[in-house]
């Protein structure tokens, strides 16, 4: 099975070798059919802390690292 890869900006890099990055979706409304945006934070290891807030980046599904960090930051310039 393939590892999920999901785009989105860093909001906080204030940990060791971790940065928390907000995954937006859209989609449309089954009722009033109107688009609704709804974001996601996950924690994301960045081995050489080298992404800033406000970086776009891409990160892929990985094996548990710590308690709540099951992604990696695979590369923050192929996400523009």
């Amino acid at each position: 099975m393939p590892k999920r890869v999901l785009q989105g900006t860093v909001v906080s890099d204030k940990n060791d070798k971790t940065v928390v990055v907000r995954v937006e979706r859209r989609f449309a409304h089954p009722l009033l059919k109107k688009t609704v945006r709804r974001s996601k934070r996950y924690k994301a290891h960045d081995e050489n802390n080298a992404c800033k807030i406000g970086d776009t980046v891409l990160i892929q599904e990985t094996r548990p690292i710590s308690k709540e960090k099951c992604w990696v930051v695979v590369n923050e310039a192929q996400a523009q």
